[in-house]
């Protein structure tokens, strides 16, 4: 077989097992992220253990990763070289809050979230991809 198609069915699998996760902690419920960041109210601390599991196994796989000299699937690893905090970070990461924070979602559990069928779920995904395009089509064209 192709090795794009090893690339597409490996990168589909892990796609599958964090969806199956998400729905699993039950991450895929808005009001379970907002009650997260609600602290100064009724605080919902699973979300933390959530993050914290997650830590672990990205902690497991970067030493994994270390070790190799290079995937499965491809020649090298792609790993962010930039340590810069420019405007783009931060404007980036102040959306990403608003929008975790407001919305309940980020960009992962709000796609995975698309399979329970709710209408905010889908006006979310399609303002999220409207954002991306936007930035694509404008604010990366400039930098």
């Amino acid at each position: 077989m192709n090795q794009n198609i090893y690339q597409f069915v490996a990168a589909l699998a892990s796609g599958v097992v964090f969806g199956l996760g998400l729905s699993l902690s039950g991450m895929l419920n808005p009001v379970r992220v907002q009650g997260f960041l609600d602290v100064f109210g009724d605080w919902d601390p699973s979300l933390a253990f959530v993050l914290g599991g997650a830590v672990v196994v990205a902690f497991i796989g970067v030493q994994v990763m270390k070790r190799m000299r290079h995937p499965a699937f491809d020649d090298s690893f792609h790993v962010p070289t930039g340590r810069r905090i420019d405007a783009a970070l931060v404007v980036g990461s102040a959306l990403f809050g608003l929008g975790w924070g407001i919305g309940g979602f980020c960009p992962g559990p709000a796609v995975a979230s698309l399979s329970v069928g709710l209408p905010q779920t889908f006006l979310f995904v399609i303002a999220m991809l409207v954002g991306m395009t936007l930035y694509d089509r404008v604010w990366s064209r400039r930098t």
